[in-house]
Parts: C-alpha cells; structure tokens; sequence
C-alpha cells in the first residue's frame, strides 16, 4: 500500500481561498499512491476559533467538493483533513458546527464521514464551537495490487484516548489514519502516542499534522508513519512543508499478529 502523508505548511496571511487551490494542487501530484492523507483544519486553521463560524461548509461546500475533484483527477482515495462543517441543525450540545473528516474514493465519491469525538480546548474552541461526534467510523481503503486496508479514522486530540482505537480494532482495523493540527508545544506528545497507538494495538499509524501557525500558534509538524512494531518508517520535519511517500506493508502488520499474539492476551 502506497500512502502520501502531506504536511502542509503555511502562514497566517494566506487566504483560505488560496490554500485550498494549493492542497488540490498537492494532491494531483500524488498520482500513483493507494491513499494521500492531509492535516486537521488545513483550511480554517485549528485555532482560528473566531472564524469557525463564517469559514464554515456543509458537505456539499467549496473545499469539499474541490477535495473530491483533486481526489477523481489523481485516482487516489483521499482523507481530506477535516473542515469546519456547518450542521443542517443544531445537535444534542445545540451547536451547529462540527470538526468534520472526510475520505473520497478514487473517482471521487465520498465514502466515509468521521465527525471528531473528542473536542479540543478546555472550554474554548472546539467544545464551545462544535458538536462532538458519537460515531466510531472504519473503511476499507482499496490497494492497486488488489489488497484493501481496513483503516480506522479519528482526528488530532483523539490520539490521547486510547479506548477508541480499542473500538476501532475490534471493527478490524489495520491501520489508523489521524489528521492534526498538533502545536509545537506539545509534539513530543504527538510522537509518542502514535508510537503508542500502533504498539499497543499492533496496527500501522498515519499521523498527518501541519507546519507554520494557526492564528499565531506554532504548528509541530512531525507527521510521521509508524510499523505495527512501533517502527517509525518516515518522519517529517518540524517546520517545513512536506510529503511523506511510503510504502507500507500490510502483509508484514498480519504477520506480526501471528508472530507475537499479544491481542489474543486481552481480558478487557
């Protein structure tokens, strides 16, 4: 399985407008990969809080639907990152915002919606802003030798609550996709956990996070692919925009189960 992890890096002038064109461009350059993966809130930024609300789409809006043209004109399957989602109506929390995940098919389809569970902030933010998600989502991610990869989705702050990525392995999953956008402030976290996620739960780990600032806040970088084994296979830079391309061996993950059934050990 070919995968594309991009880290994109940017400064707080930028338009979003712009951004977006320049993620659709990223991504048709990444024909050839199985799945391209982008960060958390690339577009809204993850800490532009005051713009939530006017930045804010329905599934059908401007950067999705650009996502999923960039998605049909690479043949790739692409997590899109995550986007401010504007709800049809208020939910439980009676807000009607959401921190939105969405994967396309290679010709453009979408198919499958992850809605963050956990929210970001400590009573600013995400949990004043945005409705949590109360929905564990898993898909099948077709491969060109004709394999698929059952991945499991959760975005950024997720990573600190390893029960989901319990609920997520017993659905099936092999793989673990998370976008972020994960301050410098606390990368070494960002970096440890993934390791954690795949040790723990013998499954591969596609942490894709941002570079530059969000609304003055230094983004950490680090976005990273780690083995079952908790081997980092790549690793990007702190700072600098870039793409990871790695080839990751789903054989190996299923191998490796066999090879030390830790999992069969589970009494909880």
């Amino acid at each position: 399985m070919r995968v594309a992890l991009v880290q994109l890096g940017y400064a707080d002038g930028e338009p979003m407008a712009e951004r977006v064109e320049r993620a659709a461009a990223l991504v048709r350059e990444q024909s050839g990969h199985d799945l391209v993966v982008l960060p958390e809130l690339w577009g809204p930024t993850g800490f532009g809080y005051s713009a939530w609300e006017s930045l804010a789409e329905p599934l059908d809006g401007g950067l999705p639907t650009a996502m999923a043209a960039a998605a049909r004109d690479a043949g790739v399957t692409l997590h899109a990152g995550s986007f401010v989602e504007r709800l049809a109506g208020p939910g439980p929390d009676g807000r009607t915002l959401a921190n939105t995940s969405v994967l396309y098919a290679a010709d453009g389809s979408l198919s499958a919606v992850y809605r963050k569970i956990h929210r970001f902030g400590f009573g600013a933010g995400e949990p004043v802003l945005m409705e949590a998600g109360t929905e564990v989502v898993l898909a099948d991610i077709p491969c060109a030798a004709g394999e698929s990869a059952r991945a499991g989705l959760s975005t950024c702050y997720d990573l600190r609550f390893p029960e989901l990525y319990r609920r997520q392995l017993d659905a099936g999953a092999e793989l673990f996709v998370i976008p972020a956008a994960w301050p410098a402030a606390r990368v070494a976290h960002w970096s440890l956990l993934g390791r954690a996620r795949a040790v723990e739960n013998q499954c591969v780990v596609l942490q894709c996070n941002t570079a530059g600032t969000h609304a003055g806040y230094e983004m950490g970088g680090r976005s990273q692919v780690v083995s079952a084994t908790g081997e980092v296979l790549a690793e990007a830079s702190a700072v600098a925009q870039e793409v990871l391309s790695v080839e990751v061996d789903l054989a190996a993950t299923a191998a490796y189960r066999e090879a030390f059934p830790v999992l069969a050990d589970r009494r909880l």
